[in-house]
């Protein structure tokens, strides 16, 4: 069975390898990233992952607006994605909840728990 495949957009070089290692470390998951909102869009649309683990702050395409454009692609539409983000004010988590995401994971994170926060995320939202 192929490993299970995960979009990291996060336009911070050592979170996206941190959660890289993590991942695939101690998730078992293959691990895709991107730089950039715009280069994760792309992404998203040619690779097809089983996640996407997304910064909501980012300078070209923020988070929120990346969401929007991923669930407005057909073919990116049932990707579950999972904010990853250190915005955690009550109007932040406002917005959150009125959007269609997998969930929230919260900046600064635990490396050794995070592929667990992901699975955790993943399996609750899939029932």
């Amino acid at each position: 069975m192929p490993k299970p495949q995960i979009l990291v957009i996060d336009d911070e070089e050592r979170i996206r390898e941190i959660v890289r290692v993590c991942m695939t470390d101690l998730g078992g998951w293959d691990v895709i990233t991107a730089n950039s909102g715009q280069e994760g869009l792309q992404k998203a649309k040619t690779e097809h992952p089983d996640a996407i683990l997304l910064d909501v702050s980012m300078p070209d395409l923020d988070g929120f607006q990346l969401t929007r454009q991923l669930q407005q692609t057909p073919s990116c539409r049932e990707i579950p994605v999972i904010m990853l983000t250190a915005k955690v004010l009550k109007q932040d988590r406002d917005r959150f909840e009125q959007m269609d995401i997998a969930g929230v994971i919260t900046k600064p994170f635990n490396p050794l728990t995070l592929a667990q926060q992901v699975a955790n995320l993943l399996a609750t939202n899939s029932d």
